[in-house]
């Protein structure tokens, strides 16, 4: 809940991050996807090392598939837990996530589910992300999504 100056707590902050990247990239806005992982690393099983900075992590979104500048998919965030150590300069946070996607030749369905291990720093402008682990749990049709 916000202060009574309507200061967003620590974990409402790092909570609107993680929505954040899912909005992003509902909306295709690859570019601000990335930026969220400026001074962070960003990670998947599917990779050996991890990315990087924004750079190299908007690279690994190149195959994002986009219908008029968007994905046609959204993202649905839950079982968002944040924890914020105690000395108020980092955190941790879990989440699952399922990404529904329909067009006109695919019907609206999960095309993947899985959970975000997130890590947070905050330094002088606020929190930001530190680390993402994106574990896929179940894949669906990911062919209108990714490009092979």
């Amino acid at each position: 809940m916000p202060d009574d100056a309507g200061v967003p707590s620590d974990e409402q902050a790092i909570t609107a991050l993680i929505h954040g990247y899912a909005e992003r990239l509902d909306d295709g806005d690859l570019d601000g996807v990335a930026a969220l992982f400026a001074d962070a690393t960003w990670r998947t099983p599917a990779r050996a090392e991890p990315l990087r900075g924004a750079a190299a992590v908007r690279r690994a979104y190149d195959g994002v598939i986009l219908y008029e500048g968007r994905p046609c998919t959204k993202h649905v965030l839950t079982n968002v837990t944040v924890e914020v150590a105690p000395d108020g300069k980092s955190a941790r946070a879990r989440s699952y996530f399922t990404v529904l996607q329909a067009r006109p030749d695919l019907p609206l369905q999960p095309i993947i589910c899985g959970r975000y291990h997130d890590a947070f720093a905050r330094n002088a402008t606020g929190w930001h992300f530190s680390d993402r682990w994106i574990l896929p749990d179940l894949i669906g049709d990911l062919s209108r999504h990714l490009r092979a």
